[in-house]
This record gives structure tokens, C-alpha cells and sequence, in this order.
């Protein structure tokens, strides 16, 4: 409809591109590398007949029914990118002026958002946007536009309201309305942000805003480093400033940065496994067990992750005898510093999965220490992992779009989850599977070992 009221229009200044592709995400990305003569993935394609110049926006476009209720507004982007906000301000003001339903998250504009239930209402809108997020799965097209700095939002046909209807007429107006008002841009979307949460499309919460919450979670890991540092026991007993005579003050073996060496070696090892062995090894598995080749990867990973926990946790003996409290101490130290500057890095990337590992591993790994109740750390520790951060996501998310899952239900959803995050990996390239494994499980680990250091 929108291809058909284009043509023969005067106002036109720019080139209008109507792409049709095949297999969703795949077809998208073969044709955004052949457009730009890049090669980024495992994808192939023949190249592009043409080209139009540099793309400035795009509007993904996916309808389920030649009858429209309402307009659904995708964000989230590969790896968690957004789009600028402009661009969903536009699409809004276009929707409000000519009377169009549209949504977010499914969820549908209430009037009294300044009363209870309202607040209620943006807080579900806004914890669904912060799981989609951290998913780092582009929730429609337009997710893999954004990795070309293309502004682009995926616009999804809902036939569900039945108080609304649309025809098709209808939507290609509403399409050639956003193509006209982008056609009247001499630059491109930079003045607004890029970082933000949506409560509503209404409001919206800034990077201003919501990083402090995060700032103080890890200024919980700093607090630690710091006394930490003073809680480490001297080298030597006494307080000179040097060492003592050895025969006034005969001096007990002390652990040295070797004996940290073993556990971060085989933590990170661990991590490696992790990355590499399920796709290495899914031949392998398929030749030896009834299972095909999806389910031995992800039965793989899971066999990988648990029997990390499992690595011997005494490595530190053999190089320094008993090794005492500041063995552990500086072990976690490492931890903490490696857990600091990940979640830090990662905030400005995703923040939404940055917030959800901070507010999950930080509490545990303040508490991680050979001493105390062990049992109860443990089992904090376990809750803290990024694998049950993942399950529990995926129920949190099944209970805000009100459809409650049971829990075979979530396990399925979960070997899911890990088979896509793989999958995305490797044929768009999503970074949450390597960060995950070789970077914040082998973090967990070191914690593992504090935990049982003696």
C-alpha cells in the first residue's frame, strides 16, 4: 500500500528502498553486507544489484493480518542497541494526530499514569523492556540496521482490539507519513538519545536517570575492594618497617601472587571449554548419544557449566602449604577488580544486562568467604550464577505478559534461550555468548573458589 502511493509524488528528495527479504534475520543480514560491500558474519550472499546511497533510517514493517488494530513499536536491537529516540518520538506524534492505536511491549496506553495502578502499569512496560534488552536478541529487522548506525524501529501489525480496525489503506498512509517526514531531514537522527528505558511511549527514563542505581551496586564491589586491602594481613608478623629477624620472629609461610595463578588459570580454562567445546564437540556427541546436533550443544554447555563448579579448589596447597586468610583475601580481590570493571564496561553497552548481572552477583559475591555459613553462601552464590540470572529472567518475563509458564515450560524456554544465544553468536554476531563464558562465568568462578578455599 505504501509502495503503491509513493510513485509519481513530487516531494520526494530522497531514494525510498521497499525490501522484501526471506528468512527473517538472515535474509536481513546477507542484505545489509551485500548493500555495504562488508562481510561481519558467516553469512553469504550474491551482492545487491544496486545501491541507493547511505541509508539514513528504516522502518521494519511485519504484518500478520490484512486487518490492523494497532501498531506494536520494537526497539530493542542486536546486542542492545537502540535506536535514537527521535525516531520513536516521530513514529508517536504521527500515531496520536491521526488517531492510530500503538503500543509498546504490548501493553496499552493508560490515562491515569499518575495513579497506582498506572505506576504498576510503566513498571511491567519497563522490566519487559530491560529483559528484551538483555537478551541482546533484535526484536524484529530493525535490530540489525542499528549495528550500521541506520536509525531504524520495527512497526508489528496487531489484529487483537477489537474496537480498532484498520485496513490497509490506512497503514500505508501511516507508512508513507513517517517516509515524508524522514524525507525532510537534511541530517541525520544525533541530537537526542541513545540511552534510555521506556516506561510508556509517552515517557521515558534518561541514562542520567538510571545509571546512578547502577553506580551504587558497584560501589558496593569498590567498598569491598577497599577493605578488603585492609584486612589483608601483613607479610610478616609485627610492624617494622622491614622484616624482622627470622630468630626473634620466626615467620610462617605466606602465600604469594603464584599460588593465585592455578585457580585463575583453571577458572578461565573452564571458560574456554565453555566457548568452544558444545559446537566443537556436537559431532562428536551425535555419533555416541541418541540426541541431534542442537540438543548435544546445548546439552554440552550445560555438562560444561556444572562440572566447572566441580574443579578442584585446593591447587592453592600444593604451591604454598595451609595457605591462610590471605591466600582467599587476595583471590577475592581479583574477583572483585575482574567483576568491577565488567560490569562497568558492560553498563555502557547494555545497560539492562549489565543491571541484571550487578543485581545479582554483586550481593553474592560482597558475602563470598571461607568462613561463615557456608551452606547459605553456597546456595547465594548459585542463585547469583549467570545461567539461573537466565532462567529466572525468562519466568519473570512469562509472568509480566501475564502468561505464566510452568516449570517444564521454562525449561524448555531456557534450553531455547541458550541454543538462540549460540546461534546469534555465530551467525550475527551477538557478544552476549562470549561475555558470558569466557568472561563473567570464569568471575563466578574465582568467588567458587574463595568460597572453598579451605
Amino acid at each position: 500500500a505504501a509502495a503503491a502511493l509513493s510513485p509519481g509524488q513530487i516531494y520526494w528528495a530522497k531514494d525510498i528502498i521497499f525490501l522484501v527479504n526471506e528468512h527473517d534475520l538472515l535474509g536481513m543480514e546477507a542484505w545489509l553486507e551485500a548493500y555495504h560491500g562488508v562481510n561481519l558474519t558467516e553469512v553469504r550472499s550474491s551482492g545487491t544489484p544496486g545501491r541507493a546511497g547511505a541509508i539514513q533510517a528504516a522502518i521494519a514493517l511485519e504484518l500478520s493480518s490484512d486487518v490492523v488494530t494497532s501498531f506494536d513499536v520494537a526497539v530493542e536491537g542486536l546486542n542492545g542497541q537502540l535506536p535514537n529516540l527521535d525516531l520513536l518520538n516521530l513514529f508517536h506524534a504521527f500515531c496520536q494526530k491521526n488517531g492510530l492505536l500503538c503500543t509498546i511491549q504490548g501493553k496499552l496506553p493508560r490515562s491515569d499514569w499518575d495513579s497506582l495502578p498506572g505506576y504498576l502499569h510503566s513498571l511491567q512496560t519497563l522490566l519487559l523492556m530491560v529483559l528484551a534488552q538483555a537478551s541482546g536478541q533484535p526484536r524484529g529487522d530493525h535490530g540489525l540496521f542499528l549495528r550500521y548506525r541506520i536509525e531504524a524501529i520495527t512497526l508489528r501489525g496487531i489484529n487483537s482490539f477489537r474496537q480498532y480496525k484498520y485496513d490497509m489503506a490506512t497503514v500505508g498512509k501511516t507508512l508513507e507519513g513517517m517516509f515524508r517526514k524522514l524525507n525532510n531531514l537534511l541530517e541525520r537522527l544525533h541530537q537526542s538519545y541513545f540511552f534510555y528505558l521506556l516506561p510508556s511511549l509517552s515517557r521515558f527514563v534518561s541514562i542520567g536517570i538510571y545509571m546512578p542505581a547502577f553506580g551504587l551496586l558497584v560501589l558496593v564491589l569498590i567498598l569491598r575492594i577497599s577493605l578488603g586491602e585492609n584486612r589483608v594481613p601483613p607479610p610478616w608478623p609485627g610492624t617494622p618497617p622491614f622484616p624482622p629477624d627470622p630468630a626473634v620472629f620466626p615467620q610462617e609461610p605466606q602465600p604469594g601472587l603464584l599460588a593465585l595463578v592455578p585457580p585463575v588459570l583453571i577458572c578461565h580454562a573452564a571458560g574456554v571449554a565453555l566457548y568452544f567445546l558444545p559446537v566443537l564437540g556436537q559431532h562428536v556427541a551425535t555419533q555416541h548419544f541418541p540426541v541431534s546436533e542442537a540438543e548435544a550443544v546445548v546439552l554440552t554447555l550445560i555438562a560444561i557449566y556444572v562440572a566447572g563448579m566441580a574443579l578442584p579448589h585446593s591447587t592453592h596447597r600444593v604451591l604454598s602449604g595451609d595457605s591462610g586468610d590471605r591466600g582467599w583475601m587476595m583471590l577475592k580481590l581479583v574477583a572483585l577488580l575482574s567483576l568491577a570493571l565488567q560490569l562497568t564496561c558492560l553498563a555502557l553497552l547494555n545497560f539492562s544486562l549489565g543491571f541484571l548481572l550487578a543485581v545479582t552477583m554483586v550481593p553474592a559475591a560482597a558475602a563470598a568467604q571461607p568462613r561463615g555459613p557456608r551452606v547459605l553462601l553456597a546456595a547465594l552464590l548459585v542463585l547469583a550464577t549467570p545461567a539461573v540470572t537466565l532462567l529466572l529472567g525468562i519466568f519473570a518475563q512469562r509472568e509480566l505478559v501475564e502468561a505464566p509458564a510452568a516449570p517444564g515450560e521454562g525449561w524448555q524456554l531456557f534450553l531455547a534461550a541458550l541454543a538462540q544465544g549460540l546461534l546469534l553468536h555465530h551467525l550475527h554476531g551477538a557478544f552476549l555468548a562470549p561475555l558470558l563464558a569466557l568472561a563473567t562465568y570464569p568471575c563466578w568462578l574465582l568467588f567458587w573458589n574463595v568460597l572453598f578455599w579451605r
